[in-house]
């Protein structure tokens, strides 16, 4: 009785072997590497599965097969696979900060003596010259007179803020408006102590707004601090956004937008490289599978890694120019797995 209880069980658990089976063969139709590897794995299993239960034999007489049967299993097809070849490139390492549009020059103009404030000649947005009146100040007192006094602008630009209105009393420490260069802007932000020595000028840099998504816009670095920050560790830095291709600045970047940067902190051209997909991790290490010329077998690589981008990344060790490393389908391989390269 109890041995057929343990016959049921055992042919119940190969009924639900074999239904994952199919499932997995119907999930795998669309994916070659997945489906070689069931197909590679089905027939040694199951023939596992029969002959510890006295059940390998012929599916028509019943017959026990032999070594016709394990002929089979050692003959099995090699995996699909894709390979790359290990290329030549420039790598960048970017880092991403955020910081805001500033014009290159922003001056704030002041009166020269203290008083009321009776005229004031400009207003956000105006273009105003060096030596032009922009305000009249009397600073006529009770029981004096004075005649006004004139406030003129000590630069060229356009008035980026007035925070005054006529009728305020001002002292000779008010500022009646700020005088900026919109022609000429730059991007202001902070760099990490830990990039700080890649730092220098006229690095490139891209930079993109959130009003403009989608477009970026060439820059470099124009103006660092000689100093880190001690509070916050950080290096100040200001990029001059490059002129266009009609040779001025979009005028959509307006001071005080936000703005990223992705600053090139380190580059190497001409070095060897390889997608990113093709690596695998394992046990603190990386790794890539690689076919050499005139074989249809795979060979595990463990190699060293240097720098890396968004889609590429530099072998330092265990890879050469040329040779052939496998994108897809890789996951599915040991060392020595016959493959079948496919395009």
């Amino acid at each position: 009785m109890k041995n057929k209880k343990a016959i049921v069980t055992v042919v119940l658990v190969i009924l639900c072997i074999v239904a994952v089976l199919l499932i997995a063969y119907k999930l795998a139709q669309n994916f070659a590497p997945l489906q070689e590897a069931l197909s590679s794995l089905e027939q040694p299993f199951l023939q596992r599965m029969l002959t510890s239960l006295g059940l390998s034999g012929d599916a028509h007489g019943g017959e026990p097969d032999g070594g016709q049967s394990g002929g089979r299993s050692g003959d099995r097809a090699g995996t699909a696979i894709r390979v790359v070849p290990v290329i030549l490139g420039t790598v960048e390492h970017s880092v991403i900060l955020n910081g805001d549009v500033r014009s290159s020059s922003e001056v704030s103009i002041y009166p020269t003596m203290a008083g009321k404030l009776t005229e004031l000649r400009v207003r956000d947005g105006d273009r105003v010259s060096r030596g032009q009146v922009i305000a009249m100040v009397d600073p006529s007192r009770p029981g004096d007179s004075f005649f006004l006094n004139p406030v003129v602008s000590t630069v060229s630009g356009v008035v980026v803020s007035v925070p005054v209105s006529a009728g305020d009393t001002l002292q000779t420490n008010s500022v009646i408006c700020v005088v900026g260069n919109l022609g000429d802007l730059r991007v202001e932000t902070y760099v990490p102590e830990r990039y700080s020595v890649s730092v220098r000028r006229f690095l490139p840099a891209q930079v993109s707004f959130e009003a403009m998504p989608g477009e970026t816009f060439a820059a470099e670095i124009d103006e660092l601090s000689p100093v880190l920050d001690p509070a916050s560790r950080t290096l100040r830095i200001r990029l001059r956004i490059l002129p266009n291709s009609s040779g001025r600045v979009d005028p959509r970047i307006l001071p005080g937008m936000f703005a990223t940067v992705s600053l090139v902190t380190e580059s190497r051209k001409d070095v060897p490289v390889i997608p990113r997909p093709v690596l695998i991790h394992t046990y603190g290490s990386w790794i890539v599978f690689v076919v050499p010329e005139n074989s249809a077998a795979a060979r595990r690589r463990e190699v060293t890694l240097g720098l890396e981008d968004e889609t590429m990344v530099e072998i330092l060790a265990g890879l050469e120019y040329g040779e052939r490393v496998v994108i897809e389908g890789q996951n599915f391989l040991t060392d020595g797995d016959p493959v079948r390269i496919v395009e």
